[in-house]
């Protein structure tokens, strides 16, 4: 197999993010949250393994035809956004008036900020909190906050893709990577087991997700912080 289609077919595997995507809402409208998550979950997977396999194959060189980046922000928008959001519109987490402020937030500040070409640092961090909603709601769906804790979070992280704080990039940024990515894989498979048992509060899965969400919110800001670092 040459070069050129092995690059193809990493944009081929990109795509079936928006198939994952289909997948995941349908679940999301029959309001099983199990197992919208599930796709979900897969689909963060994809994401995190298409990178690296597109950098390995040279492939804006060897498959130009396709964006890539473009596709990528488009399923992006979907599974991490777009999904997430309605899912905590529906479920009654934020009920009334603060569920309809919290999908209103979350669709446009990370409309905004997926097309902000200033969204990655000089180490391949994010710029600003990534519109990781998927994972923000996932969490909350497992811990099931206070309403106002969950509306605080919302507007917190919202903000926060505006200010100068780094949030780091489990493969790219190369600093404490070989704490970051464990801590992603281990994300991933916490989210696939609170999914599993219906977000039971007596899961580990739990205690694993609240460990593993705290050090990839916050190790980036922790790096400014220790080697004075600015944005």
């Amino acid at each position: 197999m040459n070069i050129q289609t092995k690059a193809y077919l990493v944009h081929l595997l990109t795509a079936t993010g928006a198939v994952l995507a289909m997948l995941a809402m349908l679940e999301a409208v029959q309001e099983d949250w199990a197992m919208m998550f599930f796709w979900l979950v897969v689909a963060f997977g994809v994401d995190g393994i298409d990178g690296p396999l597109a950098r390995a194959t040279n492939i804006k060189v060897n498959a130009p035809r396709i964006d890539g980046v473009l596709l990528d922000l488009i399923i992006d928008y979907l599974t991490y956004v777009f999904i997430p959001a309605f899912a905590l519109f529906t479920s009654g987490l934020l009920p009334g008036w603060t569920g309809w402020f919290a999908i209103i937030v979350i669709t446009f500040t990370s409309a905004l900020y997926f097309s902000d070409t200033r969204m990655k640092t000089a180490d391949y961090s994010f710029a600003g909190f990534p519109g990781c909603w998927n994972m923000v709601v996932l969490v909350l769906f497992a811990v099931q906050p206070n309403f106002w804790v969950s509306l605080g979070i919302v507007v917190l992280l919202a903000v926060a893709m505006f200010v100068p704080l780094k949030f780091v990039h489990p493969v790219r940024t190369e600093r404490w990577r070989m704490i970051t990515l464990p801590m992603a894989l281990g994300w991933t498979f916490f989210a696939g087991w609170a999914a599993w048992v219906s977000f039971n509060s007596d899961s580990w899965a739990l205690w694993g997700l609240v460990v593993t969400s705290l050090w990839l919110t916050f190790a980036g800001v922790a790096q400014q912080a220790i080697y004075r670092e600015k944005i």
